[in-house]
């Protein structure tokens, strides 16, 4: 619908909805949870009250008599309306001179009283022929419905809405692919965002109105009652979401979650998020397998045996092609080729059954379908997947080895094991394969870096590690390890271990050799070491080699798995979570623990490069502090040289902070009797500051003329500030992971100069940071710092850290994050 350009209210025109405001704001009003209407009860009581008074002031407006009506489409002709949405109405009339008066009288009382409002004004030949050119405003029409005045003309619009969309909707079917194909870009899905778009997204409330629709021509069945549930729930969601809010709001944001949960008897956003990723993933196959249905009855072009055009309809004209695809699978139906200029047609092809399968006496038959299936990048028929269902053996223990090829033939097809998965476990045959994977199932991320469900993760990361199935000896265990690396998610206790055992289940079931199960179970167990390692330890200490040697047994195949699942699960896991930085630093502990193993060589410190040296030597004869820049694609390299002193490490990670550098790593040496200190950064935004204005104030600072910590404080109140209501900092002590030295690890909420503070507060309690790693997980860092005693008269004299030090460092540390 077109709104309406506002301009100043005429004399005479206006009638108040003041009683309409006051209505809604009483059934909106704060009361007492057990007294309030629930969200099906409140759509149903605004729905009623929006009726009710827009059929009496169209009346008064003047839509009476013959040649006039009010319809209405959209939320409140749906009978959906939610507390904030709009009112879509159209004013239809058989030539009526005076309409215009009328829609004035009608709309203005509606803006006056801040009513969100859509309409047109339309003759019913001036309705259809827009329904004809817009297929946006065809679908709407389709469920419109009469409101007021003369009932004839309202239900000729509506009539002939209806029969205009059921004879040109065969015609239109393209057009609606491409514009929902194009809305589930922009907005994502319902079920895999952690924020979803409740109206837009993939498997929302737009894509149910898009199955309505097509059920009205006629083209697919009514939606069952999976998809009915799940319409009642997107519905419940967004109803709460704008009593909640205020206002309309159709993207759930996480702040909202838990309020939202409430008011539906969940226990928390998170109960919430994994009961809307059910019903948006049962939305979203089903408009997938409605669109396919709609094609085969879409006008296809094929050349006869004498080269002249003939069309056909669906299976109308002739019927559609079968290509053999593996035993007992074919490929069923029209795969569409682009054409110059123009998109390819949508496919409409499946993979389906062939006519001499026989599903109840082939173990692999469901495998075989799937692997096919994710191979050519089709989805399977539903009718086969039913018949899978009714008829598929189950596969005993252990799997017979056709089978288990099958399955790694799936895990290993692309891209294309996505959209199979999902249906394979829409319709409970995953499940039967892997009855683990219920834990798992819509379980929602605890964490901001985590973009998909936990499920969703697992497959999109046997995706990545398809891609890396060259770089390893074993990629079959390499596929396995991929698919059940968080499958331990969602239960008690640690998920790593957790999986380990559940990874030891399947892979007896699916009749690996003891030593495989043995050597998937640590990849599992596993998975994190290395990221862990590499971004919060000296990956060239001796120490840490040592220690993720011996925890691999010195197993140089499962090293090489844990390396490309490092890749896989990052890469999965959400933007920007795999770095160049992180996968270096990755490769180089790969590196280093590749020579202990194969050769016994533990890493050596590298000298520093001729340019650092040179500076340093400088440096110590002028004794005037220096700073290098180099940067690398994304990441730069800032050295700061300076004569030793306590409190550089702070002063230097203020200076940097202050030019909105995030510090990843800090390494601290030394050379001519000057302090060397690498710190490996990116900006947070924007570009790298110059190098002069760095070096300018790093003097100032070590100097005492440059306010660090009011700078700090002004700079974070102009980023929001620090996090409201953060969770508690945690300190934890290593004993055995630096060479002659403790690790501390600080987990606490991010912040703009938290390196700062927290190295302020360790020169404080006269200790000796040697290098520095800081991660950051979402509104979570992880920093560590390698602690050593500053001098041999120092109140931490003693490399081990007795308990009394470590209360003293751990109460400066926590004070300095306050």
């Amino acid at each position: 619908m077109t709104p309406h350009r506002e301009r100043p209210p005429e004399p005479g025109v206006r009638h108040g909805a003041e009683d309409l405001a006051l209505a809604r704001a009483a059934l909106l009003a704060p009361a007492p949870r057990q007294r309030r209407l629930d969200a099906a009860s409140l759509r149903t009581a605004l729905t009623d009250l929006h009726d009710f008074w827009l059929a009496g002031h169209a009346a008064a407006a003047g839509v009476v008599g013959a040649g006039v009506a009010l319809v209405t489409v959209g939320a409140l002709a749906r009978r959906e309306l939610a507390p904030h949405s709009d009112l879509d109405l159209v004013l239809v009339h058989a030539g009526r001179r005076d309409v215009a008066e009328v829609a004035d009288r009608l709309w203005y009382p509606l803006w006056d009283a801040g009513i969100g409002l859509d309409h047109s004004v339309r003759t019913v030949d001036e309705a259809l022929r827009v329904a004809g050119r817009d297929p946006r405003v065809a679908m709407a029409l389709v469920e419109a419905r009469y409101l007021a005045g003369d009932r004839v003309v309202g239900e000729t619009l509506v009539q002939a809405a209806r029969r205009v969309w059921r004879s040109g909707v065969r015609d239109r079917v393209g057009e609606l692919t491409e514009a929902a194909t194009q809305r589930w870009a922009r907005c994502g899905e319902v079920a895999h965002r952690v924020e979803p778009d409740l109206k837009n997204g993939r498997g929302g409330l737009r894509d149910l109105t898009l199955l309505d629709a097509l059920a009205a021509a006629q083209l697919v069945d009514r939606p069952g009652e999976e998809v009915l549930r799940a319409r009642e729930l997107l519905l419940d969601v967004r109803t709460e979401l704008h009593r909640a809010s205020g206002r309309a709001r159709d993207v759930l944001r996480a702040q909202d979650g838990d309020e939202v949960a409430a008011a539906l008897g969940m226990t928390d956003r998170f109960d919430l998020a994994r009961a809307l990723s059910s019903a948006g993933r049962t939305v979203a196959y089903a408009v997938d397998v409605a669109l396919r249905a709609a094609h085969s009855w879409v006008p296809r072009r094929r050349l006869g045996a004498l080269g002249r055009a003939v069309w056909t309809r669906g299976v109308r004209g002739g019927a559609p092609p079968r290509r053999p695809l593996d035993d007992g699978v074919v490929l069923h139906g029209f795969v569409g080729e682009p054409r110059p200029g123009r998109p390819a047609p949508f496919p409409t092809a499946e993979v389906a059954l062939a006519r001499e399968a026989l599903p109840g006496r082939d173990a692999a038959l469901l495998l075989r379908v799937a692997a096919a299936a994710a191979r050519v990048r089709a989805p399977i028929a539903a009718g086969t997947l039913a018949r899978l269902a009714d008829t598929a053996p189950e596969l005993r223990r252990p799997w017979p080895r056709e089978a288990r090829q099958e399955l790694l033939a799936l895990l290993g097809s692309g891209p294309g094991l996505v959209d199979v998965v999902e249906a394979l476990d829409r319709t409970g045959l995953w499940g039967r394969l892997f009855p683990e994977w219920g834990a798992v199932r819509d379980l929602p991320p605890r964490d901001a870096a985590h973009t998909w469900t936990v499920d969703r993760h697992l497959v999109r990361t046997v995706v990545e590690a398809a891609r890396l199935a060259t770089t390893v000896s074993r990629p079959d265990l390499l596929l396995l390890a991929a698919l059940l690396h968080d499958v331990g998610k969602g239960r008690d206790g640690d998920h790593s271990t957790v999986g380990a055992a559940l990874a030891r289940q399947v892979g007896d079931r699916i009749g690996l050799w003891p030593s495989d199960v043995d050597v998937l179970v640590a990849a599992v167990q596993h998975h994190l070491l290395l990221p862990h390692t590499a971004t919060r330890r000296d990956v060239t200490d001796p120490a840490t080699v040592r220690r993720v040697v011996d925890t691999l047994g010195g197993d140089p195949v499962l090293l090489e798995l844990l390396h490309a699942l490092a890749e896989a699960d990052a890469l999965a896991t959400g933007p920007g979570v795999w770095s160049t930085w992180k996968a270096a630093l990755v490769a180089d502990l790969v590196g280093h623990c590749r020579a202990a193993m194969t050769e016994g060589a533990l890493p050596r410190p590298e000298p520093l490069d001729a340019e650092r040296r040179a500076l340093a030597e400088a440096v110590a004869e002028g004794r005037r502090p220096d700073v290098l820049l180099s940067a690398d694609g994304g990441l730069a390299t800032v050295t700061v040289v300076a004569p030793d002193r306590p409190g550089l490490l702070s002063r230097a990670a203020g200076v940097l902070a202050l030019n909105s550098l995030q510090v990843h790593a800090a390494e601290l040496r030394g050379h001519a009797d000057v302090a060397v200190d690498v710190f490996t950064v990116s900006p947070r935004f924007g570009s790298l500051p110059e190098v002069s204005l760095l070096r300018e104030q790093l003097n100032r600072a070590l100097e005492g003329t440059l306010p660090l910590a009011e700078r700090l404080a002004a700079k974070e109140r102009d980023y929001g500030g620090p996090p409201e209501d953060p969770p508690p900092p945690r300190l934890r002590w290593f004993d055995d992971e630096a060479s002659g030295a403790v690790v501390l690890e600080l987990r606490a909420a991010d912040r703009i100069g938290l390196l700062h503070h927290v190295a302020a507060a360790l020169e404080t309690c006269g200790v000796d940071v040697r290098w520095a790693r800081a991660s950051t997980y979402g509104p979570t860092a992880i920093d560590a710092f390698c602690l050593g005693p500053a001098s041999a008269d120092s109140r931490c004299s003693n490399p081990r850290f007795p308990a009394a030090d470590r209360a003293r460092i751990e109460r400066a540390v926590l004070a300095a994050l306050g």
